[in-house]
């Protein structure tokens, strides 16, 4: 394990603008809206958002040499420009991991680095325990292995203790007598027929990432939180998945699985104060999974944004090139 050093910090790529996009299908009636960006020659990767339940940004694109890699991006289910928007019609982990399959052979490409931070890094360990010998490497950030513990200290008893502020706006919504179980009571109102009811419950739930995701707070920048599609959408599925345990076999089938990672490549970046998905996490998976490099960033919380974990990260993926 390793600790970010505070000089000569890394910063973005410049950004790139995709040179294909478009949309396949999938069952169900779901569109899967897909981009390529960088070198059409480039060291393939798939780059997974997080959420479950957010969207690809041009960000995303930033941590890896342009020159180099060839990237897919793609918005999961219900999310960003797939469409139907916010369904959760046959929308799991497995649906998931099936269209990560169809990119892949879209693409051409035998194996590919997959890279994605938070829900991305559970989806991503998803995929790799279930198709190992399409990952030529991993590059993950803010480990989630989607345990009852995990979900229990983000949403009903724990990070409540560190942002009393912001938990008072999580829980407005939600009357004293239904506040035993959140994720129900959040379930009941994001599925709710009145789409009023589905906006006061997806704007709290949102705003409550929003306000743990970062150790510098709110930067002031635009947040896509505060726009309603998106946040219905993200609530919604994010609520989906968690209110049914990511659709994995059983509490703690993820890390039971990191055997099947075996002889791949990978890169952990996790930061210190991370209170959406706290250092625990991370810290079971390398012991699990030995070769993998942790970096630890001292000075950072969640966001993928932070300066530390920036750095790490465009030095993880350039390591990656080699792997």
């Amino acid at each position: 394990m390793n600790a970010a050093s505070h000089t000569a910090r890394r910063a973005l790529y410049p950004e790139t603008e995709p040179f294909s996009s478009g949309c396949i299908s999938a069952d169900s009636g779901h569109e899967i809206y897909y981009e390529e960006c960088g070198a059409a020659d480039g060291k393939p990767c798939v780059i997974l958002h997080g959420g479950p339940g957010g969207a690809i940004n041009p960000t995303m694109r930033r941590f890896f040499d342009p020159s180099r890699w060839r990237m897919m991006l793609f918005d999961q289910r219900g999310c960003g420009q797939s469409r139907p928007n916010a369904s959760l019609e046959n929308n799991t982990t497995w649906s998931l991991i099936e269209d990560i399959e169809r990119l892949r052979v879209k693409a051409g490409v035998e194996r590919w680095t997959v890279f994605g931070g938070s829900w991305g890094s559970t989806l991503a360990l998803a995929y790799a325990a279930t198709h190992p010998e399409r990952v030529a490497g991993l590059v993950l950030r803010g480990v989630f292995l989607l345990t009852k513990r995990e979900l229990g200290w983000f949403y009903q008893d724990g990070a409540s203790m560190l942002f009393p502020d912001a938990w008072e706006r999580f829980l407005a919504p939600i009357p004293e007598a239904e506040r035993g179980d959140l994720m129900a009571a959040y379930h009941r109102r994001l599925t709710h027929p009145d789409r009023a009811v589905q906006a006061e419950a997806a704007t709290a739930w949102s705003q409550w990432e929003g306000d743990t995701i970062s150790i510098r707070g709110p930067d002031g920048r635009p947040s896509k939180f505060g726009e309603e599609d998106f946040a219905i959408a993200f609530a919604r599925i994010e609520n989906h998945f968690f209110s049914h345990h990511g659709f994995l076999p059983h509490d703690g089938w993820l890390l039971e699985q990191v055997h099947r990672l075996r002889g791949i490549p990978g890169w952990i970046v996790q930061g210190r104060f991370d209170v959406v998905t706290p250092m625990e996490a991370a810290w079971k998976l390398k012991k699990a999974w030995p070769e993998a490099r942790l970096e630890v960033i001292g000075d950072a919380g969640h966001a993928s944004t932070e300066p530390g974990v920036i750095d790490a990260l465009v030095r993880a993926t350039d390591a990656a090139l080699a792997g």
